[in-house]
């Protein structure tokens, strides 16, 4: 197959963010697929207009547009909307035998449908966030007009699609409420790199030495991930403190960057806590970043509360099961039913003091801890393996070309 891959986002191990695209295109290619992908190149690095590279087989076609998560909800949407435009008229020049869009943000299903129409090829289109609940739910689409039309483009894009990738089985349930037809759902979560994220003490013992700031001893708690008003990180800050107060020896490390950052920085230093217990780290690339979850003792994932929330399939939870480290999330949902059933972890209360308890009693069991790393392994193993779940993308690829 011929493969045209649109992602806003992409990003390889070299780079901080997630690799899913990367991971999935980079098999496709290496089982005889030509994938071309379309995405943007976000830095002010003196790029403009459009370029491309080779990446491991991938034919990565770049477009300039400058975009962080410390941008304005405006700035955002002139952003999702700008790259739209050009790419699609980019892959719309194309040749594919499928269009294959992936969100966020949701306005990539415009240059989506728009190439399929043009080269007459069909589209699958895959739900990473259920957009636009979750900006609904959060506040941050607020005017009804917003809101109308924020639904109309995610029916848009779902009845402009011969099939929809959800990636989780609460997300599926979303795309379906729309009246989307559940036979053209197929559900194919984030995914464990376990060649990537292999145990190793020598990655453990490299990170602390060259992270010279964070004490020596003590488990960490680590937060690998975006500083986002959705992600809530201020609620590590809180528990930091009551650590701190209860003479706990638990290290809280948070390893991202976002809109939230300074302020996240500037409570734990109100609360005494920055440098002490509580780190902070700038993005790393996904290569280093393994040094960090081989270092750390639990893995941690949060969220505001907010129920839509609990449909998310957040990366760091799936590298830390191929970590081989136990889990700790503030939130419910199939995350927590997948920590509790197969004692992979630990879900915390959003009572800082409460959590905090949990937590350190957790961590000091010393046998229960490896275990659950032993658990984490094994899951990430049986259930979410990159190869298996890119095995599963394919053939749902192959289901609607041959079926077109």
């Amino acid at each position: 197959m011929k493969i045209l891959y649109l992602h806003q986002y992409f990003k390889t191990p070299d780079m901080a963010g997630g690799t899913r695209s990367y991971e999935m295109a980079k098999r496709l290619v290496e089982w005889g697929h030509e994938v071309e992908l379309i995405t943007s190149r976000t830095d002010s690095d003196g790029h403009s207009g459009w370029s491309t590279e080779v990446v491991d087989g991938i034919t990565v076609h770049y477009f300039s547009v400058p975009y962080n998560n410390k941008m304005g909800f405006l700035r955002r949407v002139k952003a999702f909307f700008s790259f739209a435009f050009y790419a699609s008229l980019k892959a719309a020049s194309m040749k594919a035998d499928l269009v294959f869009a992936t969100s966020t943000p949701l306005t990539i299903a415009l240059p989506g449908v728009y190439a399929s129409r043009k080269l007459k090829v069909p589209m699958i289109f895959e739900v990473r966030d259920l957009w636009p609940e979750m900006p609904i739910a959060l506040g941050v689409i607020k005017n009804p007009v917003l809101v109308w039309l924020a639904k109309k483009l995610e029916l848009f894009a779902y009845n402009n699609s011969k099939h929809v990738i959800a990636l989780s089985e609460d997300m599926a349930r979303g795309v379906i409420r729309t009246g989307y037809a559940k036979s053209a759902v197929t559900v194919i979560p984030n995914s464990s790199d376990l060649a990537l994220f292999d145990p190793n003490k020598a990655c453990a013992d490299r990170f602390r030495a060259k992270f010279g700031q964070i004490p020596s001893s003590g488990p960490i708690v680590l937060y690998p991930g975006t500083l986002g008003t959705v992600n809530g990180v201020s609620y590590l800050v809180d528990l930091a403190r009551e650590a701190s107060r209860h003479h706990s020896d638990v290290i809280f490390l948070v390893i991202g960057d976002g809109i939230e950052c300074d302020k996240v920085r500037e409570q734990a230093e109100t609360d005494g806590v920055l440098n002490k217990n509580f780190f902070m780290i700038n993005s790393l690339p996904k290569n280093e970043l393994v040094d960090a979850f081989n270092a750390a003792s639990i893995i941690s994932s949060c969220f505001v509360d907010v129920p839509e929330m609990e449909a998310n399939s957040a990366n760091k939870f799936f590298d830390g099961l191929a970590a081989g480290r136990p889990i700790a999330i503030n939130y419910g949902g199939w995350q927590k039913d997948v920590i509790e059933s197969n004692e992979v972890g630990i879900a915390l209360s959003r009572d800082p003091e409460e959590a905090v308890l949990a937590l350190t009693e957790y961590l000091a069991d010393k046998d229960q801890v490896e275990q659950a790393g032993i658990n984490s392994r094994k899951v990430a193993s049986n259930c979410y393996s990159r190869d298996v779940l890119a095995k599963k993308l394919e053939a749902t690829m192959y289901s609607v070309v041959n079926h077109d």
